[in-house]
């Protein structure tokens, strides 16, 4: 079973910035592409930003464009920066993994919290 930790949420003022992490453990696993998505209160859950498992093509949601960075290292961690943070970017966010192109995200960590003051 695949399983993905997430860390690095917390407070931050409009402006900051944060680093989250997500540390992927368990069976031999080499995902298609893994992703960080949030969901705010209220609101359903929406794609933030995804990366291939080459690391070689990464993807935005237009909101975040600009950003937010996400990023890989050898042993399927991926990362999210974000600086230039605003209180719209208070959600959960949470980091998913799917196996192949076609499949949906079928893997998910228990989320970090992340609150932006004004």
């Amino acid at each position: 079973q695949v399983r993905l930790v997430e860390s690095g949420g917390g407070l931050v003022q409009t402006g900051g910035s944060l680093r989250l992490s997500c540390v992927a453990s368990g069976r031999t696993f080499i995902p298609y592409a893994m992703a960080w998505f949030r969901q705010a209160p209220g609101k359903e859950r929406e794609f933030v930003a995804g990366i291939t498992g080459t690391g070689s093509t990464r993807s935005y949601a237009d909101s975040v464009e600009g950003r937010f960075s996400i990023s890989r290292d050898r042993t399927w961690n991926i990362y999210l920066q974000m600086n230039s943070l605003n209180p719209e970017d208070t959600a959960v966010y949470y980091c998913a993994a799917k196996s192949t192109k076609t499949e949906s995200f079928s893997f998910w960590g228990q989320g970090t919290q992340v609150t932006v003051s004004s």
